[in-house]
C-alpha cells in the first residue's frame, strides 16, 4: 500500500471548510482503493496568524514542508491584512522555494453546471491554462522612492530568463502532444517591447521540436475575447505569470464559477513538494456559515492523486463531482441552495456508487 503525508494549511476564511471537505473525500476514495493512505499534519499558517504574530508562517516554516509528499491549501486573505502582505508571506515563498514553476488550471464546463455563455453546453468547453510560476510579471523586483510626496517613483520589474520560459514552454507541449495537439500562446509583444518578444522567440523555438502540434500565438486582449467569443476553439492554452492569472479567473467566470475552479502548483521533477489549491479566494463575507462550495478544493484534490501517480482516482474523484452536479445538488453560486456538508456528503456517496459500479 501507497502511503502519503500531506501537509494542510486551511489558511483563512472558507478555507477552514473546504479543505476538511478536501480531506473527507481523499480519505473516502483511498478507503475504497484500499491501495493507498494518506496522512497529515496541519499547519495554522493565515492571516489571523500574522495579525498574532506578525508573520504568516514561521521562519522555519518552508523548512518544515520541505519533506512533504504534497501541500494542500485553502485560501489566503482577509480584509485588515494587505494582499501583498498575505501573498508574499506564504503562498509566493513556496511556489518559488518549491519551484513550482507550472501552475496547471484547467477549465471545463461541468455537467449539471449553467455557463454564464448560455450558448455552450457540457463537454464545449474543456482546455486547460499552463501558467508561468515563479517568475514573470510576479518577480519581487523592485521599489519604491521618496514616498508620498509629489516626486515619488515606482519601479517594477519583470523577470523572463529562457531557463523558466523554456521549461514550462516544455510542459505546455508535452501537454497538447497528450491532448488534442494544440497550443495556443498569450503574449503582448506589440505593446510590451522587451519580455514579450522574447517569449514569442522562445515559443517558436521550442515549437520546432513539436511540428505535429498546431501552434497559435494570440495577444492577450484577443485572447481574454476569445476565451469569451469561442471557448470551445482551445486545448491548451500557456501564458505568463500575471496574463495566466488573470486568463484562468475569466475560465472559471465562463465555466459557472470561481468557487469551482482548482489550481495545481507544480515541481514537474517531484524534487520539492507540489501545492494544491482552489483559484477562489478566502470570501470572508460568508466564511463560517457553512454554505462555500468544495468543489474547487476537492478538485484540486483530484488534480493531486493525478500529480500523484493516482490517476484512477483522481478520474474516480471528479466522477463524483459531475454526478452529483447531475443531481442538481448545488451551493448557492451555483444557483443551488445546498450547503458545503450536503454536496460533500453527495460527493461521497457518489464516489461509494461509482467505485462499486
Amino acid at each position: 500500500m501507497q502511503s502519503f503525508h500531506l501537509a494542510l494549511i486551511p489558511g483563512d476564511g472558507v478555507g477552514q471548510e473546504t479543505v476538511p471537505a478536501a480531506v473527507r473525500v481523499l480519505n473516502h476514495v483511498a478507503s475504497l482503493s484500499n491501495q493507498v493512505q494518506f496522512s497529515y499534519q496541519t499547519f495554522d499558517w493565515s492571516c489571523q496568524r500574522y495579525v498574532k504574530e506578525g508573520a504568516m508562517m514561521p521562519t522555519d516554516g518552508l523548512d518544515r514542508l520541505r519533506d512533504f509528499d504534497a501541500i494542500i491549501l485553502g485560501a489566503v486573505g482577509y480584509p485588515t491584512v494587505p494582499d501583498h502582505v498575505s501573498l508574499w508571506g506564504l503562498l509566493l515563498p513556496i511556489r518559488r522555494t518549491f519551484d513550482q514553476y507550472v501552475n496547471l488550471r484547467p477549465v471545463k464546463l461541468l455537467p449539471g453546471v449553467t455557463s454564464p455563455l448560455r450558448a455552450y453546453e457540457t463537454g464545449d468547453i474543456d482546455f486547460v491554462v499552463v501558467r508561468e510560476n515563479t517568475e514573470g510579471e510576479y518577480s519581487n523586483m523592485g521599489g519604491r522612492l521618496r514616498i508620498g510626496t509629489p516626486e515619488e517613483v515606482v519601479v517594477q520589474n519583470s523577470i523572463f530568463t529562457r531557463y523558466g520560459t523554456e521549461r514550462v514552454m516544455r510542459y505546455a507541449f508535452e501537454l497538447a502532444r497528450q491532448s488534442r495537439q494544440y497550443l495556443t500562446s498569450a503574449t503582448k509583444s506589440n505593446g510590451i517591447n522587451y519580455s514579450m518578444p522574447f517569449w514569442d522567440d522562445v515559443f517558436r523555438e521550442i515549437g520546432k521540436e513539436y511540428p505535429e502540434i498546431r501552434q497559435d500565438s494570440n495577444h492577450i486582449d484577443a485572447l481574454a475575447a476569445y476565451f469569451v467569443t469561442r471557448p470551445e476553439s482551445f486545448d491548451v492554452v500557456v501564458a505568463s505569470n500575471l496574463f495566466g492569472d488573470i486568463l484562468t479567473d475569466l475560465g472559471a467566470a465562463i465555466q459557472g464559477s470561481i468557487g469551482i475552479g482548482p489550481s495545481a502548483n507544480i515541481n514537474p521533477e517531484k524534487k520539492y513538494p507540489s501545492m494544491f489549491e482552489p483559484i477562489h479566494g478566502s470570501a470572508p463575507d460568508i466564511a463560517g456559515q457553512g454554505v462555500a462550495n468544495p468543489i474547487g478544493q476537492i478538485w484540486a484534490g483530484k488534480l493531486m492523486l493525478d500529480h500523484l501517480g493516482l490517476t484512477t482516482l483522481g478520474t474516480l474523484v471528479l466522477q463524483a463531482i459531475e454526478s452529483t452536479l447531475i443531481e442538481g445538488i448545488k451551493t448557492r453560486d451555483l444557483g443551488g441552495n445546498d450547503t458545503t456538508e450536503t454536496v460533500t456528503d453527495a460527493i461521497l456517496r457518489n464516489l461509494t456508487a461509482l467505485a462499486g459500479s
